[in-house]
């Protein structure tokens, strides 16, 4: 899976409509949220969600982060297995698998 590409073709997409200028890191975590928010509406009453409208919604949570990202100089493979690797620690596989308990609790 990469990334830089994609973050190429939104820095175009972005920079052909004059958008960076509204792409604080503020704006794009607030956009972050609301567009999650959106997404958890897809399941509020159902599990059974429309699969196209996930996918969208999916698409515009990913894209937001993938800008706040770019925005503040982070490389969204690097983080997430940076974090993979924080998390590995607190979760052993020996203590953790098959269960959903907190780390402080494993």
């Amino acid at each position: 899976m990469t990334t830089q590409g994609l973050g190429d073709e939104l820095r175009t997409f972005t920079a052909e409509r004059d958008w960076d200028q509204f792409h604080s890191p503020a704006n794009l975590a607030k956009s972050i949220s609301i567009e999650a928010g959106e997404l958890l509406e897809c399941f509020q009453w159902t599990d059974d969600a429309d699969i196209e409208r996930v996918k969208s919604e999916l698409a515009d949570v990913l894209t937001y982060c993938l800008l706040l990202a770019d925005k503040m100089g982070f490389d969204p493979e690097a983080i997430v297995r940076e974090k993979l690797e924080i998390t590995r620690q607190k979760y052993p596989v020996d203590k953790a698998r098959g269960r959903s308990t907190k780390y402080d609790r494993l």
